[in-house]
């Protein structure tokens, strides 16, 4: 018998394998203050500046996307957040298009983080990771994402139930019908 290890295995652990994690950088924030940026410091995200250079095929968190995120989505090219101002993303999502990219929205949360907490849909990139891990199923990474502000914790008490709805939903259909339970699109 040959035990050595293959590429992509981990005999040690029957744990998943984290999630990769890419940030496009669009420069338009304090990096000091950049919530993406200090998941790059310590290694749990890797930078882009030029979304050409982002893997083909990964998700790529759009809050313009025409479908949710959910169980159904494949994490084997990983997972990509644009990292710009909320005052930008309008301009910037739309010139992403042209890039082989899984566009998916998230669906409804409160932010957490202090610039604009319990405002809905404005999550900062630490929160889109997150969000989208757990909903993922991969909810030990997501909360190690989060791990890394003193704010963390507060991003899954505020989201405690729809994130566990949105978890359990098998597709995107079962996450918007979930989403409706704490939004009214009326």
């Amino acid at each position: 018998m040959n035990f050595s290890k293959t590429a992509g295995s981990d005999l040690s652990s029957n744990a998943p394998k984290d999630v990769r994690l890419y940030l496009y950088y669009a420069n338009q924030c304090d990096p000091r203050k950049c919530s993406g940026k200090k998941l790059v410091k310590f290694d749990l995200a890797r930078q882009y500046e030029n979304i050409g250079e982002t893997p083909r095929g990964a998700i790529l968190m759009d809050p313009t996307a025409e479908q949710a995120l959910s169980r159904a989505d494949s994490l084997k090219k990983g997972i990509i957040v644009l990292d710009c101002s909320w005052e930008h993303a309008e301009e910037m999502f739309p010139m992403l298009e042209k890039f082989d990219l899984q566009r998916r929205a998230l669906p409804y949360l409160l932010a957490a983080n202090p610039v604009n907490f319990g405002r809905p849909f404005r999550l900062n990139s630490a929160e889109a990771f997150a969000a989208a891990l757990y909903i993922m199923g991969r909810k030990e990474q997501a909360e190690k994402v989060m791990s890394k502000f003193n704010w963390g914790h507060s991003f899954f008490e505020l989201n405690e139930e729809p994130l566990k709805d949105y978890a359990a939903a098998k597709n995107s259909t079962e996450v918007v019908e979930a989403q409706s339970l704490y939004i009214d699109f009326d």
